[in-house]
């Protein structure tokens, strides 16, 4: 949170006092409850953990591995190097809080921050140099206000009950709201979330669901250090496949979201993922245009990828109007890391594999980042969910996002058209 770091860590406090504790706990609703965290589970997980464990004194406890342990049900032996989720979760939750103190009506609220590097939240209170404002001194009413307060005319008692039965008329139609609120919310809660109607065919599948990322480089040897003199370096023969950080993204939240459902998955690089693999059960593809499977299986869509052959100008095509180019990345625009990216989020029985598919792929890294976003967010879900028809659960899907990217990062997805059949 580079607006925040330096300024929030000078001002930043610990509560102490229940009073203090307890205005924290009520920020972390108010975050967790912002569109930005109540559809995902895992942030929200996440956040709440460290949050409540500083509160209890217990701060030291937030490592990666415990965290991994606690929160991510890895076995307690696992690498951190190789399997970096509590880093990737972590940095996700700092782009969201950051988001989420932008806007100016909660300027005012407790700040609540991770600082880089670290698992331990930090609080400040803006316009509070103790880190909190002073409590309601209570002192009691004095004698003379109080006979003041006895010798009021009777015009104004007559007054006074005419506003006191307006009052309560007032009282009752917030009453009479509040329940009609409530009931809404009762409805609501009884429907199956958006987010886990699109999974629902996932997360009832048999078969673990495979992921497909794009891999870029292969190393031909690697280098290792001795035991017992880590100074010594040894370069030995042997392959590794390299992924983009990006696709991470919508790796960890879409896994993430499936393992709330007790869904098992694996992880296969495109370049060695083969028909037999997808044939065997439902499949996620991240990324486009450095994967070649998504790009096989969206190029009969309505929406997909196309690009120039000296691939300065990518863009995705909507076949009934190919004309149009309104979803277009320059890739010299992309450069200057302020552009509008694309993506396609869609939902289908692939005909190669006869197997469920999502995609999940933007024209750029930030497309793809938003892609991954929009697939487990029940906010932006609902954007979707005003286009399609009462059985969409049993049609295919697909959905042409918008991001704004500002500085490399890419910002919130917006839907541009959906289409299902």
């Amino acid at each position: 949170m580079a607006n925040l770091s330096s300024e929030s860590v000078a001002e930043s406090w610990t509560p102490s006092t229940e009073y203090e504790r307890g205005a924290v706990q009520q920020q972390l609703e108010h975050l967790l409850a912002s569109p930005l965290f109540h559809s995902s589970k895992r942030y929200g997980q996440f956040l709440r953990f460290v949050v409540v464990r500083t509160l209890d004194g217990k701060a030291s406890q937030l490592k990666e591995r415990v965290l991994g342990i606690e929160i991510f049900d890895r076995a307690a032996d696992y690498d951190t190097n190789t399997d970096p989720i509590v880093r990737v979760t972590a940095a996700e939750i700092r782009k969201r809080i950051d988001q989420y103190y932008q806007d100016p009506n909660h300027s005012q609220e407790i700040r609540l921050f991770l600082p880089s590097g670290s698992y331990v939240p930090q609080f400040s209170w803006p316009g509070h140099p103790n880190g909190f404002p002073e409590k309601d001194s209570g002192a009691p009413v004095s004698a003379s206000r109080a006979l003041k307060a006895a010798s009021v005319p009777s015009s104004q008692v007559s007054a006074s009950r005419r506003s006191l039965d307006a009052a309560k008329t007032v009282v009752v139609g917030i009453a009479v709201a509040l329940v009609l609120i409530a009931g809404w919310m009762v409805w609501r809660g009884s429907r199956p979330r958006l987010v886990q109607q699109f999974w629902g065919p996932f997360t009832t599948s048999s078969e673990p669901t495979l992921f497909c990322i794009a891999d870029q480089v292969q190393h031909d040897n690697i280098r290792l250090r001795d035991a017992a003199e880590p100074q010594r370096e040894i370069t030995l023969p042997d392959s590794m496949v390299m992924v983009i950080v990006d696709d991470l993204n919508p790796l960890v939240n879409i896994a993430g979201t499936l393992r709330t459902y007790g869904k098992t998955y694996r992880v296969l690089p495109e370049s060695t993922t083969t028909l037999t693999d997808l044939r065997r059960g439902p499949s996620v593809f991240i990324g486009a245009f450095d994967n070649g499977w998504t790009l096989r299986l969206t190029a009969p869509l309505r929406f997909h990828f196309v690009n120039e052959p000296s691939m300065a100008k990518l863009w995705i095509e909507d076949r009934d109007h190919p004309e149009k180019r309104e979803w277009l990345l320059d890739r010299l625009q992309q450069q200057t890391e302020d552009y509008k990216d694309y993506a396609i989020v869609a939902r289908f029985v692939a005909p190669d594999s006869d197997q469920l598919s999502v995609v999940a792929a933007g024209i750029g890294r930030g497309g793809t980042v938003a892609a991954g976003e929009f697939l487990v967010d029940e906010h932006r879900m609902d954007e979707m969910s005003k286009q399609l028809p009462a059985d969409w659960q049993k049609k295919n899907i697909e959905v042409v996002l918008e991001t704004q990217v500002i500085q490399g990062r890419s910002g919130p997805p917006r839907v541009r058209a959906v289409h299902f059949w």
